[in-house]
């Protein structure tokens, strides 16, 4: 056992990259690290709109995963950038199954967080015969009152000074729908106020997703094109509702994933996330552990959290894929 690792297991490079043309638009990056003769395990980064990061490939035994991780539409290396142009929950379900398949790869196990989650659920649910198992943090369903809590109200009541440099952009008129107001504005004409609201939007998030506030964190929302995919792709799926096809369908369908091994890990103090929507998952899926980490913010790098995800990833290792 690694677990000793409490940056994860150390730095690695990909052994393999590339594009994926997933339509007329899309191209998609990807890469794969680790063993190339190993157990699969696919990464979802979160946002949407966040890109990987090369620490995410750190969650994994090199020896044991042949670990595969993607930019999701408009997200890091994928290209065109920041684009809302068939960018949907259902595009990016059928990106993992092309993927795949360019991959070779029958079935693998599936990880993400906060928006990795959602949409490993979306894809697990859809394609459940792919997944040997499942791994999620800080569980969101894009659920009005979950998206009502972060970005209207709630979550102002913990974080007040952050949340008053979020709404600043916003003509106080039109502060009582301020998802939809910044939407106008991620997706106008005006490139420097765009950009402003990209930023703004981005800090606050940022802000509040660990613990102890993380100045590396705070620093994205201060970089353009990070800014910019991160803001305009997060708003435009909130704005619909995670393209579902009603506010509730993740939950109602986790009965698919029965028979699926997985954990559902939650930070206690996950203000992105609140615990509500990981206990009702849990509850609606009967495969499925819960865990709590008392001491943890969202973040995948809160360290409580970041030795659960190695410690799971180790366990399920050693599951029998499915034929």
């Amino acid at each position: 056992a690694m677990s000793h690792y409490s940056e994860g297991y150390p730095p690695i490079d990909p052994y393999d990259c590339g594009f994926l043309e997933v339509s007329s638009i899309h191209t998609i990056y990807y890469e794969q690290c680790g063993n190339p003769d190993g157990k699969v395990i696919v990464f979802f980064h979160g946002g949407p709109g966040s890109g990987i990061d090369v620490n995410q490939r750190r969650l994994y035994d090199p020896k044991v995963y042949r670990i595969v991780l993607f930019d999701q539409r408009g997200a890091g290396k994928s290209i065109p950038h920041a684009c809302l142009e068939e960018n949907t929950t259902w595009h990016l379900v059928d990106d993992i199954e092309k993927i795949r398949k360019h991959l070779n790869i029958s079935n693998w196990i599936v990880s993400g967080g906060s928006w990795g989650s959602t949409l490993a659920l979306a894809y697990a649910e859809t394609h459940p015969d792919r997944v040997n198992a499942l791994i999620l943090r800080g569980v969101f369903g894009v659920r009005r009152k979950e998206i009502l809590w972060m970005y209207q109200e709630g979550a102002n009541f913990m974080f007040p000074e952050e949340f008053e440099r979020y709404i600043e952009p916003i003509p106080v008129v039109e502060r009582g729908d301020l998802v939809s107001a910044y939407h106008r504005r991620l997706t106008g004409n005006d490139e420097e106020e765009k950009l402003k609201c990209a930023k703004a939007w981005t800090r606050w998030e940022k802000s509040v997703s660990r613990l102890m506030v993380d100045p590396a964190l705070l620093g994205l929302s201060e970089q353009d094109q990070f800014s910019l995919a991160f803001a305009r792709i997060e708003n435009h799926y909130f704005v619909h509702g995670g393209f579902f096809r009603e506010d509730e369908q993740l939950i109602k369908d986790a009965h698919k994933l029965n028979g699926i091994p997985g954990v559902i890990l939650q930070g206690r103090y996950d203000i992105v996330c609140p615990p509500i929507t990981a206990w009702e998952l849990h509850k609606a899926w009967s495969s499925s552990d819960f865990v709590i980490v008392p001491d943890a913010g969202h973040s995948y790098k809160e360290s409580g959290i970041y030795y659960k995800l190695i410690e799971y990833a180790e366990k399920f290792s050693k599951l029998n894929p499915k034929e």
